[in-house]
């Protein structure tokens, strides 16, 4: 197999011709590699790689799932594994080795996926970009100098470009769908509960954060829906899951879907015109499918949400921090974490508890607001993002003088529409349906009621087909540098 014929397969096809034998797992790892040589100088996605995984893989060790011997990345932040390093894109963690599995990368590698190394995040996974002072920028394979969003920018970045064909990713503001957006990928934050957090942690962020994947294609997001949607002892939560899983979803194309769409803000900061353009053509291809497809607004104050969200997010941050220190002998501070995550950390360590217990009031009562338009509709159709990806440096954490509130405000005006998938715990997808004059992808996101991902499957299988985006190669991809 030679590198540009690896580069434009995805997942479940590169499975397909390992389990033929026309070509090894050893010989996929190695190529993973060269591409990670070739790509990372200009898109910076990979911060480390495990030779024992490429160069001394033991293919017996592989599980025997559908994606046996295709490599993937795991995002440095809580997918971790056992005797690997995980740093969380910061200096205070730096060199800090994992004692456990995650219930995650269990499932991961029952899949058959060869974690061959690991993908940048910003630090702590907190910022809009993936910018960070202890490996530096991502870029957005569509443009050098551009961001692949945050905090799966790594990530996505690296499937994007042909490096992996698919990768971890993590999501508690829109950190899954915000990269899939800015790289031209399919992101998709399921449901919470559908995937195990386990076992240290019963939810991640309080339930606010879920772990996935970024893909190429529907196929791999279905695929990897049936791998991951497996209750682990112990988990607080067990949601109902189709009979026949989610695989099968990618051909319903029957079900007529009361579908909601809009472009309209939710703070103060703009919706860029093509990107508005793009929700509206969406709308209409899914209307020539049969749905019933009608303009409407979600009532969701994402300014308000920002602020609030400081009293969820960050309480007991600082005892985080602590404890990595600990285990790194570093005590934190600025010569350690950057500008914004030091002012958070000073915030959570004076924090009122009161306010944690505000927080959560908050969250009960938008939940049931969001809860009360899934009654209505089947499915919202909005931008994933307001923007198309911006230049490094504006959203980053390394931002002098911002409170934690202030930067928080800042950081999702772009991503403004992604969060109220996570206060709801529903599932949401970004898919790549068209390009900007400016020559970024643009994300288009598709939203619907609890543990129903079966109808973003199957929707997200139908656009994949009527508005297909797998002939759009960015220009930092592996085959064309």
């Amino acid at each position: 197999m030679k590198l540009h014929e690896y580069a434009c397969l995805d997942a479940t096809g590169l499975a397909a011709l390992i389990r033929r034998r026309e070509v090894t797992a050893r010989e996929v790892a190695e190529l993973a590699r060269e591409a990670i040589a070739l790509a990372n100088p200009k898109i910076n996605a990979v911060v480390e790689t495990y030779d024992d995984r490429i160069g001394g893989l033991d293919e017996t060790g592989l599980g025997d799932g559908p994606f046996r011997g295709v490599p993937m990345l795991i995002k440095d932040v809580r997918g971790y594994e056992k005797g690997r390093k995980v740093e969380f894109g910061s200096r205070l963690a730096q060199g800090y080795v994992c004692d456990d599995d995650t219930h995650l990368a269990e499932m991961f590698r029952a899949a058959g996926l060869n974690i061959l190394g690991r993908s940048n995040a910003p630090e702590y996974s907190i910022a809009t970009s993936t910018e960070n002072l202890l490996y530096g920028n991502t870029s957005t394979p569509w443009r050098e100098g551009y961001s692949a969003g945050g905090s799966s920018g790594g990530s996505a970045a690296a499937v994007a470009a042909g490096v992996v064909p698919i990768a971890h990713g993590s999501d508690i503001g829109g950190s899954i769908r915000i990269p899939a957006s800015w790289c031209g990928g399919i992101g998709l934050k399921p449901s919470r509960g559908r995937v195990s957090a386990g076992p240290h942690i019963d939810e991640g962020g309080f339930g606010l954060a879920m772990n996935f994947v970024q893909t190429r294609t529907m196929r791999d997001t279905a695929a990897m829906l049936d791998c991951l949607s497996m209750p682990q002892p112990g988990d607080p939560f067990h949601i109902p899951t189709p009979d026949d899983g989610f695989m099968p979803w990618l051909k319903r194309r029957s079900e007529k879907l009361r579908v909601a769409w809009t472009a309209a803000p939710t703070m103060d900061a703009p919706v860029d015109t093509e990107v508005a353009a793009a929700v509206e053509a969406t709308a209409n291809q899914l209307a020539d499918m049969g749905h019933v497809v009608e303009q409407a607004d979600l009532v969701f104050d994402q300014e308000a949400a920002s602020e609030m969200m400081c009293s969820i997010w960050f309480f007991g941050f600082h005892k985080t921090l602590d404890k990595i220190g600990n285990k790194t002998g570093r005590v934190p501070g600025p010569d350690n974490l950057e500008p914004v995550t030091w002012e958070i950390y000073q915030r959570a360590r004076d924090m009122d508890p009161y306010e944690f217990l505000d927080g959560l009031a908050w969250l009960n009562q938008a939940r049931r607001e969001i809860g009360r338009f899934f009654s209505r509709y089947d499915v919202l159709l909005s931008p994933a993002t307001a923007q198309v990806s911006q230049p490094h440096g504006r959203y980053g954490l390394n931002l002098p003088g911002l409170s934690a509130e202030e930067y928080m405000v800042l950081a999702d005006e772009p991503v403004q529409f992604a969060f109220p998938y996570n206060v709801a715990g529903t599932p949401a997808i970004s898919l790549p349906l068209a390009m900007h004059s400016s020559g970024l992808p643009i994300g288009v996101q598709l939203g619907a009621g609890p543990a129903r991902e079966h109808l973003l499957i199957a929707l997200g299988a139908a656009l994949e087909e009527a508005m297909p985006w797998a002939d759009r190669v960015p220009p930092l991809h592996v085959t064309k540098l």
